[in-house]
């Protein structure tokens, strides 16, 4: 039996968010009564197996289709989970569009959470106003949006109102292919995300070590394990007693990975070197003493010998 850390990545059936951004499949969409029960249920099974796992540490993320915090099932389970001695970090990707007064039951200490501004769904000072809130209470965070050209003024009002240690990641847009993005587009967003083109690039990654499906994992609400979101072979089942046998190391079976919360777990890029304790939430301890040491590294425009560019 293993007791080392583990990483889980968890996501549930729930779907439904209250956003309508036009680049998410997920837009303004509405789960069933049925839905939210058996999601509700399956998160409480999981929040119940994390509270027994006192032999090992955990951390774990929420990465919902939709938005879970506007939730109290989400919410309850978030601030339970950050009271267990044994859980290192919650975390949660969030539009942080919910109430915030659940915050003061959990331990701050231990929660975080990947927050994406959404322009046009929500105004720019209603959205610093809650990071505000997280502050306050001393809670780590990360800020992000999708690089859409026209997102750009958005971006840099962000930058120049988030604190300067905050990081402020990019997400590429991609639906409209390699060259949607102007030159001087590419310097803008270079200029805010050290780390945008090797999300815009991808990396090559078919045969490289890679933490998933070791140390960190994708889990649904049934219980079903893979190694990541992108790879859909299934490992094994969380709740089998036997569970910790299928944990191993894994090469990437993908020509490649575009996803951060795939290459991030990747030894050779060093994430977990300059993301710290924040690599679950996407946050860096400092985002300028982070930005040199991607430079070091050779991250930045792609240059690390594993990127497509």
């Amino acid at each position: 039996m293993r007791d080392a850390h583990l990483d889980i990545l968890y996501r549930g059936p729930l779907a439904s968010c209250n956003y309508a951004c036009p680049y998410c499949p997920f837009a303004k969409r509405r789960d069933s009564r049925e839905t939210l029960r058996r999601d509700a249920a399956q998160l409480a099974r999981f929040v119940d197996w994390a509270g027994a796992q006192t032999r090992r540490t955990l951390g774990i993320l929420f990465t919902p289709w939709g938005e879970a915090l506007i939730r109290p099932a989400y919410r309850r389970a978030t601030a339970r989970l950050s009271r267990m001695p044994h859980i290192r970090r919650v975390a949660a990707q969030t539009n942080l569009s919910w109430p915030t007064g659940w915050l003061d039951g959990c331990d701050p200490t231990r929660i975080a959470f990947w927050c994406t501004f959404h322009p046009g769904e929500t105004s720019l000072d209603r959205f610093l106003g809650r990071c505000v809130e997280l502050d306050a209470r001393g809670i780590s965070y990360s800020v992000g949006l999708v690089g859409k050209r026209e997102h750009l003024a958005a971006l840099a009002a962000l930058r120049q109102r988030l604190r300067p240690e905050i990081y402020l990641w990019v997400n590429a847009y991609r639906d409209e292919g390699q060259n949607y993005y102007r030159p001087d587009d590419l310097e803008r967003l270079r200029a805010v995300d050290p780390l945008f083109d090797l999300n815009r690039t991808g990396i090559r990654s078919r045969g490289r070590a890679c933490a998933t499906g070791e140390s960190v994992v994708s889990v649904d609400g049934d219980g079903e394990v893979r190694r990541c979101h992108v790879v859909p072979a299934r490992i094994g089942n969380l709740y089998d007693p036997d569970f910790d046998t299928a944990l191993r190391p894994r090469p990437c079976p993908l020509a490649q990975c575009r996803c951060h919360i795939g290459y991030a777990h990747m030894p050779h890029l060093g994430f977990r070197e300059i993301f710290g304790d924040g690599l679950l939430e996407r946050a860096l301890p400092d985002s300028t003493v982070a930005a040199n040491a991607v430079r070091r590294k050779g991250l930045e425009r792609g240059r690390s010998d594993a990127s497509l560019a």
